[in-house]
């Protein structure tokens, strides 16, 4: 058994929050957090801190949050922290010399069931390829960005109609679970990573970009629900509706959508409205249009958007 763990831990969204709780809920000693430097955002521009750093401050963990990984600065501090295992969770690509700087060893939690999705998007490509399962895994890091061997992972189902966002804060949960049973084992010397199996189709996570967003409705029903709540709630997937007398266009995000699989001899993309609903009529069927957000307004369910805003005169762009 190791006498003493010393933690540093790496990550910066609520995502990784969950695990560093589960590390010091277990009264495991985190001797440092690494996280992105405090930046501006929205529309104010205020300095924002990560997720990671509020969570690290409030609990009065030592904080470094460097600009370059590489600098002497950062990894000097990095070395007097004197810690013997790193853990990674959704934080940045490491040098070599941070990753092999620990006797035991950095790992990382990776929200896919490795080799498969490996990347910056592992969730939300799993939804959009129609996946049925995912999970999590532990694995030490190497050179090439997760490749590493396998320590342990764990496997959920994905349901029909979840969106990414509902699958993000299980695998947080369950992730949070299996970084804690991966410091276990190590503490327990228990740990034999197996490597990653290549000889097979491998599917890739790639980083999602605003035009891929973007719905075509031209794809068959499933395509579609899968694209859109593989999206929701962030990048989020997007359309246009163009009204037919003033040629105005408005923007809208899609966030939920609910599958009508029923024959139909309308044109695709015929828009169909009413008091309470909205459908666009798509090969193999009918799509619900449930959740939606027009440029400029919030976030609302179709019948209190339909209050407001009449589709009657639109197409869709």
């Amino acid at each position: 058994m190791i006498n003493e763990l010393r933690i540093v831990f790496m990550g910066t969204p609520d995502f990784a929050v969950e695990s560093l709780k589960t590390l010091v809920d277990n009264n495991y000693n985190v001797v440092g957090v690494i996280t992105a430097p405090d930046k501006p955002a929205g529309r104010g521009q205020k300095i924002m801190q990560s997720a990671v750093k509020k969570y690290a401050v409030a609990n009065d963990l030592n904080v470094l949050q460097p600009t370059n990984l590489k600098s002497e600065e950062f990894l000097s501090e990095l070395k007097s922290l004197d810690s013997n295992l790193q853990i990674v969770v959704a934080f940045r690509m490491l040098p070599e010399a941070v990753w092999n700087m620990p006797a035991l060893g950095t790992f990382n939690l990776h929200a896919s069931l490795l080799p498969q999705y490996r990347g910056a998007a592992p969730i939300n490509w799993a939804v959009i390829n129609g996946e049925s399962k995912t999970g999590v895994t532990t694995f030490f890091l190497q050179h090439k960005i997760d490749t590493g061997a396998i320590i342990l992972q764990e496997e959920i189902a994905i349901g029909e109609n979840e969106t990414a966002g509902e699958l993000h804060d299980k695998l947080m949960e369950i992730g949070a679970n299996l970084v804690l049973k991966t410091v276990q084992d190590i503490e327990n010397e228990q740990v034999t990573p197996q490597p990653q199996n290549e000889n097979q189709e491998l599917k890739e996570a790639f980083k999602i970009f605003k035009p891929f967003c973007k719905i075509d409705w031209n794809k068959p029903i499933d395509q579609i629900h899968n694209h859109i709540r593989g999206l929701s709630p962030y990048p989020t997937a997007w359309t246009e509706f163009k009204h037919a007398t003033t040629g105005e266009t408005v923007s809208c995000k899609v966030f939920k959508t609910k599958k009508e699989n029923e024959p139909h001899d309308l044109k695709i993309g015929s828009i169909i409205t009413s008091k309470t609903e909205l459908k666009i009529a798509v090969t193999g069927g009918y799509l619900n249009l449930i959740e939606l957000q027009l440029a400029g307004k919030k976030r609302m369910d179709i019948v209190s958007l339909l209050n407001g805003f009449d589709f009657t005169n639109y197409t869709l762009s």
